[in-house]
Order: C-alpha cells, then sequence, then structure tokens
C-alpha cells in the first residue's frame, strides 16, 4: 500500500499565491496538521511519498530535509501546483526545469517523482497536465508520474505511440483523497463527509488485498491533520495493520520494483487506438 501527502495549499488553477500561504487554515497545516500527520506514520511505522510544490521549500526549509530522515520521500508538484494545460512546451520546461533544481537543492538530489493532484477548485478532479508533461518528465530524467488513473495498478503512460516512448506512473483515484470529504466545496456548503472516506478505504483495501494488488491513499495536513480525523484515520491504520503480508514502500521504491518486474520491452504491449477523431471532437 503506498501513501501520499499533499503538501500543496493551491485552491485553484493559478497554484499556490502568497494569500493562500496566511489563511488560517494554511498556518494550521504548515504549523500544527504537518506534524500531526507524521506523528501517526511514526507510530505506525509507514512510509510516504510527500508531493511538494517549489514554492514550498521556503515554507518548510529544513522540515523537508526531517521528513527524508524519516525514511518519507520528497516528490515535485510543478512550480506552485498551477494548471499547466495552456503553457507552451517552452514555458512548462522552463517552470519544470526550476522546480527540479529547487528541490535538488532542497533536497540533496533530483526528486524521482512528479505530481500534479487535484485542487479543490479545479473544474474536475484528477489533475492538470499538458499534451507535452509527460515527454518533458522523461527528458527531464524523472522516474514516474504520481498520479495516473488508467488502471489501480502501477502502469505506463505512454507519451509517444509510435517511438513506444513512456513513463512508469503511480495510481491515484479522488475516492480516496481526503480533500473531497473534508469540508469540500471550501465555499458554499463545505460538507464534511468522513464517514464515506473511511468507508470508500476500508472497501477498497480489503478487496485490493484480497486481489494481492495495490491500495493507494491520499492525505492533506489541512484536512487530515485535525485531530478528530487523525483519530479516523488513526483506526483505519490500526485495522489494515491487522492483514497478513503489507509492503509499503515509497512511490520511488514501488515503481522501481514495478519497473524491474514488468519492463517496457516485455510489458509494454501497444494495440492502435480505436478511437477516431472527429470535427468538434475534444480530443
Amino acid at each position: 500500500m503506498s501513501i501520499t501527502v499533499d503538501l500543496s495549499l493551491a485552491s485553484g488553477g493559478d497554484g499556490i499565491r502568497a494569500a493562500e500561504l496566511s489563511t488560517p487554515v494554511a498556518r494550521f497545516a504548515i504549523e500544527e496538521g504537518l506534524d500531526n500527520l507524521l506523528g501517526v506514520l511514526r507510530r505506525h511505522k509507514l512510509r510516504a511519498t510527500f508531493a511538494t510544490p517549489a514554492v514550498m521549500v521556503k515554507v518548510y526549509g529544513q522540515k523537508l530535509k526531517d521528513i527524508l530522515a524519516e525514511g518519507h520521500e520528497i516528490a515535485a508538484e510543478a512550480l506552485r501546483h498551477e494548471d499547466v494545460s495552456g503553457l507552451s512546451r517552452e514555458e512548462e520546461k522552463a517552470r519544470l526545469d526550476r522546480t527540479t533544481t529547487i528541490l535538488a537543492d532542497a533536497i540533496g538530489r533530483p526528486p524521482a517523482g512528479w505530481f500534479m493532484l487535484s485542487r479543490q477548485m479545479d473544474n474536475f478532479a484528477g489533475g492538470t497536465i499538458s499534451p507535452n508533461t509527460i515527454d518533458l518528465l522523461i527528458e527531464a530524467g524523472y522516474r514516474y508520474y504520481g498520479n495516473g488513473q488508467a488502471d489501480d495498478v502501477p502502469h505506463w503512460w505512454v507519451a509517444d505511440f509510435a517511438s513506444r516512448r513512456a513513463l512508469p506512473a503511480m495510481p491515484y483515484y479522488y475516492h480516496f483523497d481526503d480533500q473531497y470529504f473534508c469540508m469540500f466545496p471550501t465555499k458554499g456548503t463545505g460538507l464534511e463527509s468522513p464517514d464515506m472516506l473511511l468507508r470508500n478505504w476500508r472497501t477498497e483495501f480489503e478487496a485490493q488485498h484480497g486481489r494481492g494488488r495495490h491500495f493507494h491513499m491520499t492525505l492533506h495536513p489541512q484536512h487530515m491533520g485535525w485531530l478528530h480525523r487523525l483519530k479516523m484515520l488513526e483506526d483505519f491504520l490500526d485495522w489494515m495493520g491487522g492483514h497478513a503480508a503489507l509492503w509499503n514502500p515509497t512511490a520511488e521504491a514501488c515503481i522501481a520494483h514495478w519497473t524491474s518486474t514488468y519492463p517496457a520491452e516485455t510489458h509494454l504491449d501497444l494495440e492502435p487506438s480505436i478511437w477516431t477523431d472527429y470535427p468538434g471532437s475534444l480530443s
């Protein structure tokens, strides 16, 4: 099973803005929520991958090295966790390179993975990338993309069919992401539905454990860091820990195992797409 902790405080496609770092929710996430989550992971001897926008390096500083020292992974989540889908290839590459440099300076080596997780004010769940993102990540030496939705296990994201150019992707599904069940939407009703989230976690884990496959959850310090929600998380982890034969790698370690077991040369079986473009189609 794998855990992603999203350190972004972005609410929309503009990414993290200065105003979003000074809200009460942001201060809680930075000053208390993250420490609370780290404490839970420590007590349960679990590793996580922390998706980190580059601008958060100035916010967290030494804390990122402390996270690494506990056996966790620091991965990239763009410069400000902004929507890159409308950027030119050149501008997106410049931001990607800057992100990589900032994080490499902060943690001592380039990050292995790149995430583009959902933001609460996005038009749809799943995160936003451009037609160039995966190809740019391959060129930059990234070893995986962090939130693919094409399978419930690690899989190959094909950037170019003809050349079989592909990047491994970790699975993600928003039904197991806390932000959609804890005060969502942020404007309007602000419904709290943690019981539904717990139900999703338990039923998905039980199904995947029975199949010998993969379970993944996404957590945010500003959402799961509150004590009443931490109690729910602790109860779930206690229950989960009672199951046999669990492996809890970081995303980087999981991808390393998966690519050595299922290399693209022998397991990437491509077939022509049945999709046909028509005038006015959205593809």
